[in-house]
């Protein structure tokens, strides 16, 4: 009997967690990879920078793939992508904006022969068996799309970030006449995003940000700071519309905004008057009154703008008792307590701050409830797969799905590396592939693991203790030590007395040895931490990690 070809769509990110987001489509030797994502790293991956999918599976099959498809140019579906072209060459599909973007990435990575295709709404790819059309959407950000991937088995249909906006910032609202087409033809899966799954009714529009702007802007008699996403260009035309309504000049700041910025503004999605935007070099030549600065840091994030700002550290930009400050997003899961740590300091220079829970200065880009019925009304899938979400996410939109029809058998909460496979007779769970978290500290990619983590949070919380003693070559003994350095465990000049009786330990701990005639260095400096570690235990209940150095004469 003919073995069942299968299609098979396999979550390397973006499950079960809010970014990273990147799923591989496949059917026989053909692979089309939907984002490439980043993600913030979590209050215990200390140092790191950033954090993107394990592609060892990618790697592995790179002979099959035919291209990456982007949704959208944010972060958590574009940011890995300099990282993954690295270690695999592929084409990339997406439209003008998207692409924009990203080749400024591309750019800062030193990564010139990629290729790039730039696609239209309506367009139809052709990629192995699999064909692509992109379908517009409404976002956060121009140039959305939801992707559907004509198959031999039927239509996946992927909605990437949206949200059911009718009255957009600019372009077309989203193009749900192409739903409800798809879905009268019949689609095998459904792809959703489950974001804001947790809110009932409806997303607010964007739109009504821009009048809460110009209110807070009308108002204002210094300085108006807005922090908001670098990637959010329809926030950031509101900003600049309230702006030039109220004869105010625009600053940009942050390295991302500026590219973000200029990359929308070359390409034509942003519309600025002659003249607004100045250089922050030049923004001393204005009164306050006349001044608005856009910049990056509405997370949080240690290194942003805002941070700087209001920690007083940043070079050109000091905070005023007089400036306005607007923080024009919402906090991602688990950023709460940076951010409010901001919005503390930013009071405590005396400086007033306005965020979500005060005014309508942020909306969201992603659907709530009720869109995402409308979604599924229309587009009446056979199988069901909610993406883009922490677990609560996935198993409420799940329950959302099977309210409105679909099998409770056809919905599938998957994992990442979790397969789900397609055949004519119908779908199953099938093997998992190995994917995770790759951790990205400064240049380095992958080199940072479990064990390194583990060692920099035992050095946060308990300190360190380096051992230094200087033995004879010739018979094995002390010539000199052992010194004691502390680092981050206590305070050498008040811990004298400590301090000495942890020589005593060791020099006893190192005569023991010398006494079993032990000359292997392994052993001497295993001794050596066991000793010091028992006796600081029982003295003062601490756990530092302790670091024997041992120099022969």
């Amino acid at each position: 009997m003919a073995k069942q070809s299968k299609l098979k769509i396999i979550p390397l990110g973006g499950m079960g967690e809010i970014g990273k987001n990147i799923t591989v489509i496949e059917y026989k030797d053909d692979i089309v990879i939907i984002d490439c994502g980043m993600t913030f790293p979590g209050d215990e991956m200390l140092g790191v920078d950033i954090v993107i999918p394990d592609i060892t599976y990618l790697i592995k099959n790179k002979s099959k793939i035919k291209g990456i498809l982007l949704t959208h140019g944010h972060e958590d579906h574009i940011g890995a992508i300099p990282y993954v072209l690295k270690k695999v060459n592929i084409p990339i599909y997406g439209t003008r904006l998207t692409l924009g973007l990203l080749q400024t990435k591309l750019k800062e990575h030193n990564l010139n022969d990629v290729q790039l295709n730039t696609v239209s709404f309506g367009d139809n790819i052709k990629l192995g068996l699999i064909n692509v059309e992109f379908i517009r959407t409404s976002h956060s950000i121009p140039d959305s799309a939801a992707l559907a991937l004509y198959t031999p088995l039927g239509t996946i249909l992927h909605t990437g970030d949206f949200k059911i906006d009718f009255t957009p910032i600019s372009g077309d609202m989203i193009d749900l006449n192409r739903f409800a087409e798809l879905g009268s033809k019949g689609v095998l899966a459904l792809m959703s995003d489950s974001t804001n799954v947790v809110r009932p009714g409806y997303t607010m529009s964007e739109s009504t940000v821009g009048d809460t702007f110009e209110d807070l802007f009308s108002k204002a008699t210094g300085r108006i700071i807005v922090a908001t996403f670098a990637s959010n260009v329809h926030r950031v035309q509101q900003i600049i519309n309230a702006a030039e309504l109220n004869n105010r000049k625009v600053v940009l700041s942050g390295r991302s905004m500026i590219n973000n910025t200029t990359v929308a503004n070359e390409l034509g999605y942003l519309r600025v008057n002659e003249g607004t935007l100045i250089d922050i070099n030049d923004m001393n030549k204005y009164p306050g009154d006349e001044l608005v600065i856009i910049t990056t840091g509405s997370q949080g994030e240690p290194m942003s703008a805002l941070t700087r700002i209001a920690y007083s550290e940043h070079r050109k930009i000091e905070l005023y008792p007089d400036d306005l400050v607007i923080i024009s997003a919402t906090p991602i899961p688990g950023n709460e307590k940076t951010v409010s740590r901001i919005v503390n300091k930013i009071l405590e220079n005396g400086t007033k701050v306005i965020y979500e829970s005060l005014a309508d200065v942020h909306v969201s880009g992603h659907a709530c409830q009720e869109e995402l019925k409308v979604i599924l009304a229309l587009v009446k899938p056979k199988y069901f797969i909610p993406v883009h979400g922490e677990q609560r996410h996935l198993k409420v939109h799940a329950d959302i799905s099977e309210s409105m029809g679909t099998q409770k058998e056809n919905i599938f909460l998957l994992e990442n590396g979790q397969t789900l496979e397609f055949t004519k007779d119908g779908a199953s769970l099938g093997p998992t592939v190995q994917a995770g978290n790759i951790l990205v500290d400064g240049l380095g990619v992958g080199d940072v693991g479990n064990i390194v983590l583990r060692d920099r949070k035992h050095l946060s919380e308990d300190g360190l203790i380096v051992v230094v003693v200087t033995m004879s070559k010739q018979d094995g003994t002390v010539v000199s030590g052992p010194d004691i350095v502390s680092r981050g465990f206590v305070y050498v000049r008040e811990s004298e007395d400590l301090m000495e009786e942890a020589r005593s330990v060791v020099r006893a701990a190192l005569a023991e040895c010398e006494k079993k005639r032990i000359t292997d260095w392994a052993t001497l400096k295993s001794n050596v931490r066991d000793a010091l570690r028992s006796y600081l235990y029982d003295k003062i209940k601490r756990n530092p990690m302790i670091l024997p150095i041992i120099m022969e004469v």
